[in-house]
């Protein structure tokens, strides 16, 4: 996958061959058009990941040319070429799915670089779409961090085992996709996945969720009502935010890990389940277990295997690819035509230090994009919290 094979539009020999000698050294499959009726023939009869088209053409107008590109080959990324004079159907281009445009004359450096942004876009583009169609997950994993490869990697490894997993992270760092993966690539992927908020559910409900309860158990109880781990049988239970679990709850939840029964609110038969349980925390549970919030049998218990996400700030190389994809999927789900970041606007998304990490990043482009700024984000269009900038100083 990514980008392979490339088609140059353009009517001038000079600029045509200057391209395609270029893009071969980089071991391109290149192919060549002086028109835009020959590139239209060329792509009814080939597939091309890229194309590179001159704005003013005889015959064909590039802009005519992009609405074909998108017709044959929805996936194809395309790159328009421009003179100043036509700089303003660049910038119609850019709102009819242009990636970018490039203003001539250009360097091999400045082809080069939009080829390597092409690329990481694209590469955003497969992985987001084979998430989708293949169920990987509740939520994409972006991510072009060492570090967060190798925590996918392992969580891969142990989704094939019946493992507890224990995953802790700053809240936002995305603590939740990675359980979701693990589910997705277990054996257990076509079992129920049940998701649990422990932070959300009252401590006066809180058993009642967990194991359900009997008709009468309590007031209110109108009907038998069964509770998490046993719609979760057979499958995965996430325990998110697990260190918000009152203590007197604990030993009950260590007694289902244990001996994988439990008994409903109100109930005296015992209910024999088979879960896979993971659980998440923001916060240390070794020091809740020094302050005597957190038992630690049960921390044992579901640290078999554990995951530490880093913080965005120890990974800024996925910043950028996170802050497009979102970019990306805000568009499309409130009707907006593709907007791009400059270059500005990305230099200032990667020297904050994202306190509340991907989802205060998701949160800002969000509000950038029903802003509506246009089709190019400026760096003065995207407010962040000042005293975090202070703070990083």
């Amino acid at each position: 996958m990514g980008i392979e094979r490339i088609l140059i539009v353009d009517d001038e020999p000079l600029m045509r061959n200057f391209l395609a000698e270029a893009l071969k050294r980089g071991l391109y499959e290149v192919s060549v058009a002086e028109n835009g009726k020959k590139a239209l023939s060329l792509l009814k009869s080939q597939s091309f990941d890229l194309v590179i088209t001159d704005m003013k053409m005889p015959e064909v107008s590039g802009l005519e040319l992009l609405r074909k590109v998108k017709e044959i080959l929805p996936s194809a990324i395309v790159i328009v070429m421009t003179a100043f004079g036509t700089i303003e159907n660049a910038v119609e281009a850019m709102r009819l799915g242009a990636f970018t445009y490039l203003l001539k004359p250009f360097t091999i450096d400045a082809i080069e670089a939009v080829i390597e942004k092409a690329k990481e876009h694209q590469s955003l583009v497969q992985e987001n779409t084979f998430l989708r169609e293949e169920g990987k997950g509740p939520t994409e994993i972006i991510t072009f961090s060492p570090s967060m490869r190798k925590i996918f990697e392992e969580a891969v490894k142990v989704a094939k085992t019946n493992a507890s997993v224990l995953i802790q992270g700053e809240s936002g760092t995305g603590k939740e996709v990675i359980a979701g993966a693990i589910h997705a690539h277990s054996l257990r992927a076509d079992r129920p996945y049940i998701r649990v908020n422990c932070a959300a559910i009252p401590d006066t409900l809180i058993e009642s969720e967990f194991f359900g309860h009997e008709k009468g158990a309590f007031t209110g109880a109108n009907a038998k009502r069964p509770g998490r781990f046993e719609l979760a049988d057979g499958g995965t239970l996430l325990l998110d935010e697990i260190s918000e679990i009152p203590i007197q709850l604990q030993p009950k939840l260590l007694r289902v890990i244990q001996e994988r029964e439990f008994e409903r609110v109100g109930g005296h038969k015992p209910i024999s389940v088979d879960v896979r349980l993971l659980a998440t925390s923001n916060r240390n549970l070794q020091e809740a277990i020094a302050q005597k919030l957190f038992r630690e049998d049960l921390y044992y218990r579901l640290n078999v295997v554990p995951i530490t996400i880093p913080p965005l700030r120890e990974r800024r190389e996925d910043i950028i690819p996170l802050a497009h994809f979102f970019l990306e999927k805000q568009c499309l789900e409130n009707h907006k035509k593709l907007m791009t970041l400059s270059h500005e606007a990305e230099q200032k998304l990667s020297e904050y230090p994202w306190p509340g990490n991907i989802r205060e990043l998701s949160n800002i482009i969000e509000r950038l994009v029903v802003l509506d700024y246009g089709s190019t984000i400026e760096a003065d269009h995207i407010l962040l919290d000042s005293s975090a900038l202070r703070s990083c100083v």
